[in-house]
């Protein structure tokens, strides 16, 4: 027989399973409460005992997509295998295949209002980036070059997935997909190899 902290952990699961469908099916609008609890299929009361209301609810949202996010770069880092370029390449394409599978996941992602507490597993996905980028540029670059270099691909494969979402991005027009643009991005942040600079005040 589960434990009281163990049905409480396996509710709290099921209201963000429950939430998580919702808002792929109908965005933020579509995620309420009532709706998330009607889904999990426990009492009306039950989400506002894991959730003050559906801005907390939406955050833990967030954050656990986050924490994927993080996972997944830190398998890529760990991969010694892998060619840094293929790394990087690897781990930019998929967020953008998150943002283009599940757009509204994508968006709340990055949707975090100001004053809201930080989400820690961004911070880690961020610096799981950094180091994809450091070890492209090599050890030669400037201090903060991997910085510079890793918001600049990131605002890069974010820009280019919003463009994809919204059907902006047509073959025809720009004979190039997301894929090609984002490997384009990380071959020219490659080619400075050993001479990448960062931003100069």
């Amino acid at each position: 027989m589960p434990t009281r902290a163990e049905s409480a952990a396996q509710t709290r699961r099921a209201l963000l399973d429950a939430a998580a469908a919702l808002l792929d099916t109908g965005g933020p609008e579509a995620v309420t409460l009532r709706e998330v609890g009607n889904g999990a299929g426990v009492s009306r009361s039950a989400p506002y005992r894991h959730f003050a209301d559906k801005d907390a609810l939406l955050a833990a949202l967030a954050s656990q997509a986050w924490e994927v996010v993080a996972g997944g770069l830190d398998a890529i880092v760990a991969d010694a295998g892998l060619h840094p370029e293929d790394a990087l390449r690897t781990a930019l394409r998929a967020l953008s295949d998150l943002g283009v599978g599940r757009p509204h996941l994508y968006r709340l992602m990055f949707a975090t209002p100001a004053g809201a507490p930080a989400i820690p597993a961004t911070a880690r996905a961020q610096d799981g980036l950094m180091n994809l980028v450091g070890r492209v540029i090599g050890p030669d670059a400037e201090r903060d070059a991997a910085r510079h270099h890793a918001a600049l691909l990131l605002a890069t494969a974010h820009g280019v997935t919003e463009l994809d979402i919204h059907g902006h991005l047509p073959p025809e027009k720009w004979h190039a997909d997301r894929y090609r643009l984002i490997d384009l991005a990380v071959s020219t942040t490659a080619a400075s190899r050993g001479t990448a600079t960062g931003i100069r005040s």
